[in-house]
């Protein structure tokens, strides 16, 4: 099954500030989120985040809150009891989902999302956690649960289709 930029929405979990510090390879996964979105941006895939208590740990990086269309502060682990599921526009069935921590917060909201009806896809390079191996075992449990495990580039060229597409050569220099 393919990713459709025009049935997609992307979802952004706690890229925030203070908590990325701790994350493994965290400026890797800053950049591949900020890339992620950029593309969506390109493609008119509308871009949503998340904040764990923001009044605790910061706000979103600032590439992900400039690039966010809307942003849920959430005090769940699973964003989708603090209302996610009513910021999801209407009519787009597929779920791209990045950020932290993959085990927790962007896990169980994904898993919430899997069990709603949505489809489900997880961006691995745009995931992390402060250990590799909990990140690992994510993905790996996502997976069974029926997510499918994609990276940037895999959502970049499945929005776009063909190399025709208006926006190639702007998201080509942006995934090179």
């Amino acid at each position: 099954m393919l990713m459709k930029a025009e049935q997609s929405t992307l979802l952004l979990i706690d890229v925030q500030e203070k908590l990325m510090p701790a994350i493994a390879h965290g400026e890797e996964v800053i950049d591949r989120c900020v890339t992620l979105a950029t593309i969506a941006g390109l493609m008119e895939v509308p871009v949503l985040a998340t904040e764990q208590m923001p009044d605790k740990l910061g706000t979103n990086v600032e590439g992900v809150r400039e690039l966010s269309d809307q942003v849920l502060a959430k005090h769940h682990f699973d964003a989708c009891p603090d209302g996610l599921v009513d910021l999801l526009p209407e009519g787009r069935q597929q779920i791209v989902v990045g950020g932290c921590e993959t085990h927790v917060c962007m896990l169980q909201t994904a898993l919430s999302l899997l069990d709603a009806g949505y489809k489900v896809w997880v961006v691995a390079d745009a995931t992390g956690s402060r250990n590799e191996f909990d990140r690992d075992v994510a993905l790996d449990r996502l997976s069974e649960s029926g997510a499918r495990i994609v990276t940037v580039e895999m959502v970049a060229f499945e929005w776009m289709r063909h190399s025709r597409h208006p926006q190639f050569r702007n998201i080509q220099a942006l995934i090179k």
